[in-house]
């Protein structure tokens, strides 16, 4: 209680320009690779017109640069996507930082933790490209980056409704929503500790919503409109933690549109 008064205390006396200068950062990011995003959609959008696009991969029979071009695809889009609901913890974190005063660059272990975070995802956006890339070789994925299969599809649905009732789910999603009690049991000092809290808070926001970026697969991982409905809840599962039925009623629902696919073929 002692600890969670002080660390609260530490909140309160962050400073609103600190605030501000954080939130702008991490805005202008997420707002550049929204930007790329928006760039990548309209490009796949208009494959009929022969739009030539200098990121564009190839649609058949990548090689090395076109896996390159997938990965930054990924890696960006989970930036635009998970960035926004890792900032209530990178607030958080940069608020108690500030107060500790360890005789460390406070802007470079703020800059560590993102670094760390933003690892995890990246890691993750690896192996997507490589199992996109061995779909679209086994055409269960089109060029268009959309299922071609029923069958996946209802199976990665139904897998995604089934995970939001895993008790694993509810484990990491707790974590992620409670920045202050992960701050006070992982606090490491220096910049590498500051980068491996960001691992760790990154690993817990991955096995919370790693089925959930898996639904690209079969909404279509370039369709923007998806990967902002896919953002938005997200970012609501991790803000909003006294709506407990939100995630069983998400989870119910991809079972049934699975069942519904799986059934209709």
């Amino acid at each position: 209680m002692v600890m969670k008064e002080e660390a609260n205390r530490r909140l309160t006396d962050f400073g609103a320009r600190d605030r501000l200068g954080l939130l702008v950062g991490l805005g202008a990011v997420t707002a550049l690779a929204w930007g790329y995003l928006l760039y990548m959609g309209w490009g796949m959008e208009h494959m009929d017109v022969g739009v030539n696009m200098t990121f564009m991969p190839r649609m058949t029979q990548w090689e090395g640069i076109d896996l390159l071009l997938v990965f930054l695809m990924w890696a960006i889009m989970m930036l635009a996507m998970m960035l926004p609901s890792a900032a209530p913890m990178i607030l958080v974190f940069a608020a108690l930082d500030r107060q500790r005063r360890e005789g460390v660059s406070h802007f470079q272990r703020v800059c560590a933790f993102v670094a760390g975070y933003v690892a995890v995802w990246t890691g993750f956006s690896v192996f997507a490209t490589l199992v996109q890339w061995g779909l679209l070789e086994a055409r269960l994925v089109s060029p268009m980056m959309r299922s071609t299969s029923s069958t996946l599809g209802a199976a990665v649905l139904i897998a995604a409704g089934a995970f939001q009732f895993t008790r694993f789910k509810q484990s990491c999603l707790v974590t992620c929503r409670s920045p202050l009690a992960f701050l006070a049991a992982h606090w490491r000092s220096g910049i590498t500790g500051a980068f491996a809290m960001g691992l760790r808070h990154g690993a817990y926001c991955l096995g919370c919503c790693w089925l959930v970026m898996a639904l690209l697969f079969v909404l279509g991982v370039m369709n923007v409109l998806w990967i902002a409905t896919l953002a938005a809840f997200v970012l609501f599962e991790k803000t909003v933690p006294r709506i407990g039925w939100a995630g069983r009623v998400s989870g119910a629902a991809l079972i049934a549109w699975g069942a519904a696919l799986l059934l209709s073929h």
